[in-house]
């Protein structure tokens, strides 16, 4: 086995890790484009001082759910939070992981700390034999 060998091995995990990373953006990315019906609907509409949020709350719960957009919360003028529906957050910590993940193994890959694709495969095979034996 080739120093090609074991670059191509590497690349195939990290295009594995990518396509996992799109797989779990791709449906922020999609939820976060406007339809026709709200073409309408502006950034500015999401921002709101916190005494609407105060006096809204179940109001602006369901508008973020509904319409599956954050709403920016301000205090004195100055954005301070951010209200999200629960899928959008959970999908942005998968992603998060995602890329942290992602990011680690081209660090590793970089710093030498890999193994060809076919050397991983053979090393869990000699680990399942061993346990299984």
């Amino acid at each position: 086995m080739g120093i090609h060998d074991s670059v191509q091995g590497n690349l195939d995990v990290l295009d594995s890790l990518r396509v996992l990373c799109w797989y779990h953006l791709w449906p922020i990315f999609r939820s976060s484009k406007t339809s026709a019906n709200d073409a309408d609907m502006k950034l500015s509409e999401s921002i709101k001082p916190i005494s609407y949020l105060k006096s809204h709350t179940a109001e602006a719960l369901r508008g973020v759910n509904e319409e599956r957009r954050p709403m920016v919360i301000t205090q004195h003028g100055e954005a301070k939070a951010v209200l999200q529906d629960i899928i959008s957050y959970e999908q942005t910590l998968e992603s998060l992981a995602l890329l942290k993940m992602l990011a680690q193994s081209s660090r590793n890959i970089r710093e030498g700390r890999s193994k060809s694709l076919k050397r991983a495969f053979a090393d869990v095979r000699k680990q399942i034999r061993e346990i299984t034996e």
